[in-house]
């Protein structure tokens, strides 16, 4: 999928299945770099007060990505992980710049609408360029935390 595709994605609002808290209001459909069969929902912007750390950092045996898993502050049942720190191929790869990610299992979504009520809200509406210098520090103090 290239990077303009991501930006034709409707943007979703997130919830823990198990409590109904809510998540994440820009979320983002997506599948796993990996496996492709697996689907999930993403963001690009860390949940505010919604979610926290369990456990300590990982990778898999598919890439050297550092992840940690994230878990629902209300009810404290674990909804997705958190790409930590990224590894090289897996930057290199075609991504979406998203590194908060939401089990399917985990969580329910709803659609947003856009400003008129009638049509979805997309994800190239939410453009904000502050975030594209966030990932890039966010990356670098990550490295040094996880080392």
């Amino acid at each position: 999928m290239s990077t303009s595709n991501f930006k034709n994605k409707c943007v979703t609002q997130v919830n823990c299945i198990y409590c109904d808290s809510l998540l994440c209001m820009r979320g983002m459909k997506a599948v796993l770099l990996a496996d492709t069969e697996i689907e999930l929902f993403s963001t690009d912007i860390p949940p505010n007060r919604t979610v926290d750390f369990v456990a300590s950092c990982y990778s898999t045996e598919s890439c050297k990505c550092k992840l940690r898993d994230i878990a629902c502050l209300k009810c404290g049942n674990v909804v997705g992980y958190h790409v930590v720190a990224p590894c090289k191929p897996c930057l290199l790869s075609c991504n979406n710049g998203h590194f908060w990610m939401f089990n399917s299992e985990a969580v329910s979504t709803i659609n947003r609408l856009d400003a008129t009520g009638l049509g979805r809200l997309m994800q190239k509406h939410c453009l904000c360029p502050l975030l594209m210098v966030r990932q890039v520090l966010h990356t670098i103090v990550s490295k040094i935390i996880c080392s």
